[in-house]
């Protein structure tokens, strides 16, 4: 039987799209052919490194990934544009799945950025593979711009948090987008594949611990929170997350694509990588319901 060819969509959303590797497993053991890859922010990330070939190495290192490795990692930029550089981030991941020019993929690939002062959204379709993915992820506030060519880019998800325009030239099969924006449902306890290709992740929630704790230092004189708990924090997160499904939806009406999966925004946080195993597992399930009776 011939494989059905993907034009695979990877939505923005922080930790949420850990869920785009469950998708591509699940895609990958019921024949379907993934040739092509548009991704905002996470979906940027996964889907490159997916497309380098690499995507096992970088799912083990994130689901196995300890405290000290982390600290090592945070390269904190005082009195800048963000509290992240993100320089050792992306290096690290240049070293552990090696660097790529898009044009050399064995796929097409499309990372999506946003250039705010032109309110105008990039696509990289060529160069390296993390210069579109540093681009990419660059949320505001937590990491610095990506200068490119003295154009200072952003998190793709600002303005096109469910990329969808750049396959529209792609003769595959189907079109299938994950949405990382999806509505809220409340706790959701994934069922299948909990440690398909994982080792023990008992350390990589001290990742959020890290970050948490720089930004409570960080933040101690303007964090006045409520009687709900929430810090400035807390609500830019929740600002931007409503921000990304409002546009998400309105692209996914305005550019319908074959198939929808749609992850709820409340899953975890934009942070919560320490949750891998279950949202890997989250999204393998997602695409079983959405595409095991296509």
């Amino acid at each position: 039987m011939s494989k059905k060819t993907v034009s695979l969509v990877l939505g923005s959303g922080g930790a949420r799209g850990l869920a785009h590797i469950g998708v591509i497993h699940w895609l990958e053991e019921n024949n379907y052919e993934i040739r092509s890859i548009s991704g905002a922010s996470i979906g940027a990330l996964i889907g490159g490194i997916y497309a380098c070939g690499e995507l096992d190495a970088y799912e083990k290192w994130v689901r196995a990934i300890t405290k000290m490795q982390i600290v090592k990692l945070l390269d904190m930029s005082w009195g800048k544009q963000g509290l992240v550089d993100g320089d050792r981030i992306i290096d690290t991941l240049k070293e552990l799945v090696g660097d790529r020019k898009i044009e050399d993929l064995p796929i097409k690939y499309t990372a999506i950025a946003s250039d705010v002062r032109r309110e105008k959204e990039i696509w990289l379709k060529t160069g390296s593979v993390f210069d579109a993915i540093r681009a990419s992820i660059s949320l505001p506030l937590f990491f610095t711009p990506f200068d490119m060519n003295g154009v200072k880019l952003l998190d793709g998800g600002i303005l096109n948090p469910v990329p969808i325009a750049p396959t529209f030239e792609d003769h595959n099969d189907i079109t299938l987008a994950v949405n990382l924006g999806g509505t809220p449902t409340g706790t959701i306890t994934p069922t299948s594949k909990p440690d398909a290709k994982g080792d023990d992740n008992s350390t990589v929630g001290r990742f959020q611990e890290k970050i948490n704790s720089f930004i409570d230092d960080l933040m101690k004189r303007s964090s006045s929170s409520d009687s709900d708990g929430w810090t400035m924090l807390d609500i830019a997160d929740q600002t931007f997350d409503a921000m990304q499904g409002t546009i998400a939806r309105q692209k996914l009406a305005t550019y319908p694509p074959d198939h929808t999966i749609e992850i709820a925004r409340d899953v975890c946080g934009t942070l919560e990588f320490d949750r891998a195993n279950e949202v890997i597992a989250l999204g393998y399930d997602a695409a079983a319901r959405s595409l095991g009776r296509s």
